[in-house]
């Protein structure tokens, strides 16, 4: 088994942008999908040559960049799979995250040099079952989300492959992803790429034609977001090797605000886990819920769930803060900002620099802003625009600047 000094830190991206800044706040590796055989059909995706960039600029940085290939493929597809997973190949991935043992088999025939990773969809949560990878040549399982820390225990004892545990992001309403709501609903599969999140719409409560609930009452099925920021310091402690958040079709906010915040736990637990004190997580789940959208648990991570635990109504959270703008580029003599709107804001808000540099959370009052053709305005409120500010503080290329909602 391969033995890691430090576990790996493995952040979602739905397109290259999103890549760059994964890495740059702090992942170790990058998941990503296809145009093909990926279970988020709706994300942008990636071409090859989308692909090939994401791994040479992951490499640049010392990152490892992994491709979703966890389709459960029907026979019309299956001829296409040679063909793919040697362009893969070719532009030096590390590894693919797969469900199919099929495509496992493929790769190893045709000699890749990526590892294989099964997926969280094939829903292994025993020793036993990684043992069958194990044989078939697989690198890595990522555990199922069922399983609690303590069965994480006696699975790391008995397992020789590395373990992946999902710390952050959605959960099924259904074992594992396994699940078809959206088959049922809408025609679309969930585990050919084609979620419509069917648990996350709003239903009422009938009894044969009447309606029991309360005409203004309204619920869902969906779970909460797991939110794992309290048990990291036990995992680590388990060695377990990669640390998963997910959340592919989420905003470069989120990604960026979620991986830093793990970053920085898993950091302090190596220089000094002491420091890991109640106070320091709890300051660290308020950073995420800055850019969090829903309700959160701790979910299995902890031991066997309730209702309480997971299951929500209508009243969703909302992120406390919101993107207002990305650094594009910054002069220091004027401290004239380049930056690239986002969100709504106006003169007289206050914006929040949230960044890895030593000005991460200092505020500023906005107090002048020039559009594109050197006007000045008062209202930051058109679409994809490019614009300058004034700052008291030294800002960096991609730095994101938040207000409160």
């Amino acid at each position: 088994m391969k033995q890691n000094k430090r576990v790996e830190i493995l952040a979602p991206a739905g397109d290259l942008e999103k890549l760059k800044f994964a890495v740059l706040y702090g992942a170790n590796a990058v998941f990503v999908g296809g145009k093909n055989f990926s279970l988020r059909a709706k994300a942008s995706n990636f071409t090859i040559q989308d692909l090939e960039q994401g791994a040479k600029f992951c490499h640049e940085h010392g990152a490892k960049l992994y491709v979703t290939v966890n389709v459960y493929p029907h026979d019309e597809i299956l001829k296409q799979i040679d063909d793919y997973l040697l362009d893969l190949d070719k532009i030096n991935i590390d590894a693919i995250i797969v469900s199919s043992p099929y495509i496992v088999q493929r790769a190893k025939t045709l000699g890749c040099n990526f590892e294989c990773h099964i997926s969280t969809q094939v829903t292994t949560n025993n020793s036993q079952a990684i043992k069958y990878y194990e044989e078939m040549g697989c690198e890595r399982v990522v555990l199922g989300r069922e399983v609690t820390i303590q069965e994480m225990s006696e699975i790391k004892k008995k397992s020789n492959v590395e373990l992946e545990v999902f710390i952050h992001g959605g959960l099924c309403s259904s074992y594992s992803g396994r699940c078809t709501l959206s088959n049922h609903m809408t025609n679309r599969d969930a585990n050919r790429g084609g979620c419509a999140h069917s648990c996350r719409w709003f239903y009422h409560l009938f009894k044969g034609n009447e309606q029991v609930d309360t005409k203004d009452s309204v619920y869902r099925i969906g779970s909460k977001d797991l939110m794992g920021v309290y048990m990291i310091p036990s995992l680590l402690d388990l060695g377990i090797e990669s640390l998963k958040i997910e959340g592919r079709m989420k905003s470069i906010h989120y990604v960026a605000t979620v991986t830093s915040v793990y970053r920085k736990i898993v950091d302090t637990y190596y220089n000094d886990k002491n420091l890991l004190t109640d106070e320091f997580l709890n300051e660290c789940v308020i950073e995420i819920q800055k850019a969090e959208n829903r309700p959160t648990c701790v979910a299995w991570l902890k031991g066997d769930v309730t209702k309480e635990d997971m299951i929500y109504t209508c009243d969703d959270k909302t992120a406390l803060q919101e993107f207002a703008a990305l650094v594009l580029d910054y002069d220091a003599e004027s401290h004239i900002a380049k930056i690239y709107r986002k969100n709504y804001f106006k003169l007289g808000d206050t914006l929040e620099i949230f960044s890895l540099s030593q000005n991460n959370g200092k505020q500023f009052q906005v107090e002048q802003i020039w559009d594109n053709k050197g006007n000045m305005i008062e209202v930051a409120n058109r679409s994809d625009e490019i614009l300058t500010i004034k700052t008291p503080f030294e800002l960096q290329t991609n730095d994101i600047l938040r207000t409160k909602k």
